[in-house]
């Protein structure tokens, strides 16, 4: 047993989902846990369609690097009286920087976990973790650059959506009761992260998948905005009957019941790969070696041009069950992450 509760973070939307088997497992094993959450993105709406018990502490600061700055300042303020309350025994978070400088300031071991090397601030993660959990296809030079000794660092054969996916046995019937028409072809679309640290650039791209989509019969396509600001933006630019209007969906549900899934991030990719189904990414950015990696296997397809968005073939998938996701993984993760509690 740990000497104080597993304290996990759960700053950005996929880290709900992330954690939601982690926590499982900690409290089968009898281990409690405190959760903390920003209230950004679709992080809250996600945690109560989980059923997470969770302490918002903070929100979002806004795309300028200036408000990221006093964001993360006042949210380590907040971290902090939640941590001396709670007195966690580690702190566990994927790149929750707000975390790691807490934990770091008040001598708590930290457990980080990412898997994109050309994220800015994998610097300040890295340099204040106990522990840094990376797949083992991210390049080690990365990895001492943004300050990961070789001695800390564990790398691990996978993709983190294995653990976010494991044991999840999907629904035949969520799109049906998401009131989605799974009698078309259903195509699930997730906009850049254009208010994330690492996303300066645009991204025009994405806009010529949208008119590909647009107006398609044939098609029913959920366009999931990131945040409010986004799909306002995305109404304004005329594609409101595309955006996503109902209730916060389960991901993993959408992922697996979809026909394809076509993204400008990476995560949700990378799940419809895992479960088998066609992933395109539109992303503009340095690619991820997690994602070149997907490539090279034929799990996932670049839209890299205008030809390639005009030559799209989007049809129904091939009637299968979705492959089960060894939890070996997962277990192994949280092993990891006690034995930095215990150490």
């Amino acid at each position: 047993m740990t000497a104080g509760p597993v304290w996990i973070d759960l700053a950005n939307s996929p880290h709900v989902l992330f954690f939601r088997p982690v926590i499982d497992v900690l409290n089968r094993r009898g281990i409690a846990t405190v959760v903390s959450a920003r209230d950004f993105a679709q992080t809250m709406p996600l945690c109560r369609l989980l059923g997470l018990e969770v302490e918002v502490v903070g929100g979002h600061g806004g795309g300028s690097i200036a408000g990221k700055a006093g964001n993360l300042v006042g949210r380590v303020r907040e971290l902090r009286a939640l941590a001396e309350r709670t007195r966690p025994s580690v702190a566990v978070g994927h790149n929750s920087y707000a975390q790691a400088v807490t934990g770091r300031t008040l001598r708590i071991p930290v457990v980080t976990a990412m898997d994109y090397e050309f994220q800015p601030a994998n610097h300040l993660a890295f340099r204040c973790a106990t522990l840094v959990a990376v797949p083992d296809v991210f390049p080690l030079d990365e990895l001492r650059r943004q300050g990961a000794r070789p001695a800390k660092t564990w790398r691990y054969s996978g993709l983190k959506e294995e653990i976010a996916l494991a044991g999840f046995k999907p629904d035949p019937d969520y799109l049906k009761r998401a009131g989605i028409d799974d009698s078309r072809v259903v195509v699930v679309v997730r906009p850049p992260a254009d208010m994330a640290l690492y996303h300066r650039f645009d991204n025009p791209l994405f806009l010529d998948v949208l008119r590909r989509l647009q107006g398609d019969d044939s098609l029913a396509v959920v366009l999931l905005a990131r945040t409010p600001e986004q799909k306002q933006k995305l109404c304004d630019e005329g594609f409101a009957d595309l955006v996503w209007e109902g209730e916060a969906l389960d991901g993993r549900e959408l992922v697996a019941g979809a026909d394809a899934v076509i993204s400008a991030g990476g995560s949700m990719n990378r799940e419809a790969a895992v479960l088998g189904t066609p992933a395109h990414s539109v992303y503009a950015g340095k690619m991820a070696a997690v994602d070149r990696a997907l490539v090279a296997d034929g799990r996932l397809r670049l839209l890299g041009s205008r030809a390639d968005v005009a030559t799209l073939h989007l049809a129904k998938k091939a009637t299968s069950r979705a492959p089960r996701i060894d939890d070996r993984l997962l277990s192994e993760f949280v092993d990891r992450l006690l034995e930095v509690a215990r150490s």
